[in-house]
């Protein structure tokens, strides 16, 4: 039941999110989001890192470096949007950063004009890790 991998985590993280999205609404920039998404799962025990630097490898030969929005509880990469709307690219966007870590679960939050969320999978049996 791979779907349901860190489901009561994946849960509780996003109630946190449309508490601040109830909190904040929508018009400011991703970095405010962030900022408050941060405080809020810090105020409800979570464990975070904000901007961990993931770095990509091509082969054996490293490529490029990214920064996760967040990482909760080292088991779940956020990736934070403040646009109109989701879009295929930011998906995808983050099943990269799946497949760069050993991270399975990642969440897309957007703090648009309307509150929206993506819950994706990339399972490590999936992997090649360096």
């Amino acid at each position: 039941m791979k779907d349901l991998l860190h489901k009561e985590l994946t849960d509780a993280i996003i109630k946190v999110y449309y508490s601040v999205y109830n909190e904040l609404g929508y018009g400011f920039l991703e970095k405010v989001y962030q900022n408050a998404f941060y405080l809020e799962l810090k105020s409800h025990g979570f464990d975070v890192i904000a901007q961990q630097q993931i770095k990509v490898f091509y082969k054996e030969s490293l490529v490029g470096e990214y920064y996760a929005d967040l990482i909760v509880n080292d088991l779940i990469i956020i990736e934070l949007k403040a646009s109109e709307v989701l879009v295929l690219e930011n998906e995808l966007q983050l099943l990269n950063y799946l497949r760069a870590t050993d991270k399975e679960i990642g969440l897309l939050f957007n703090f648009g004009k309307k509150p929206e969320f993506r819950r994706k999978i990339f399972t490590n049996d999936k992997k090649v890790f360096q």
